[in-house]
């Protein structure tokens, strides 16, 4: 897969940009990743309810066609887009959204930070009072023929967000990491759909490390786990 580092860019632009590519490529076309950052953006998925944006002020939002809901971009943030054909891949889109998550841990790891997911809420999530602890969440994933519960957002703060999009097979949209953020914007809406779900990136839990280390290192664990 190759790895393409944009840089700052405008979010609809490249939302667009993904959309063209996805719908002109053909069997042939290779996979590729974009890896950027946007300016402070509101995307809302196509499932998204207005009653969880709270209050604009001075920032844009923009409607999408990827799965979930109201989430935040902005400076600080490492944001990810495979341009994948998952046909010729091998697997589904349930295990590509494991990979995702799968890489998001390892790069997390990666910094001295325990990642974990939440039953029933994707992304990755880790614990306030013990970022780099490996103690089991009660509230993980289960096997399969468990009753399914509500997400429990109790201690964590969540890091990484994820919003996917599969068209003929192929998947645009991905997932962000919070590196270093003005992380306000988050108190203006119920994140993913959550109200007061607390968000927090790798400053706030004490990791210092540069945008562009961070975009590195997740760029080489999701080649890893996003290969055949």
């Amino acid at each position: 897969m190759e790895v393409k580092f944009l840089g700052r860019v405008d979010y609809e632009s490249t939302y667009a940009a993904m959309q063209a590519f996805t719908a002109e490529r053909s069997a042939d076309t290779p996979d590729v990743m974009w890896l950027c950052e946007h300016a402070p953006v509101y995307t809302q998925g196509l499932a998204g309810k207005q009653e969880h944006i709270l209050n604009l002020g001075n920032i844009p939002v923009v409607q999408t066609n990827r799965g979930g809901q109201v989430t935040y971009h902005g400076p600080g943030q490492v944001v990810a887009y495979p341009l994948m054909d998952l046909k010729r891949a091998g697997y589904f889109v349930k295990e590509y959204v494991y990979r995702i998550e799968e890489s998001v841990i390892r790069t997390l790891l990666h910094f001295g930070v325990t990642g974990h997911r939440v039953a029933g809420a994707p992304g990755i999530y880790v614990r306030l009072d013990d970022p780099a602890g490996h103690a089991l969440l009660p509230q993980r994933p289960v096997k399969k023929g468990a009753d399914p519960v509500a997400p429990n957002f109790f201690g964590l703060g969540k890091i990484a967000a994820l919003g996917i999009k599969v068209s003929r097979n192929c998947t645009y949209h991905g997932v962000a990491l919070n590196v270093a953020m003005d992380l306000e914007p988050y108190s203006r809406i119920n994140p993913c759909g959550y109200a007061g779900l607390q968000t927090v990136d790798l400053s706030t839990i004490g990791v210092f490390a540069s945008w562009q280390d961070v975009a590195e290192v997740f760029s080489q664990k999701l080649a890893v786990y996003l290969a055949p």
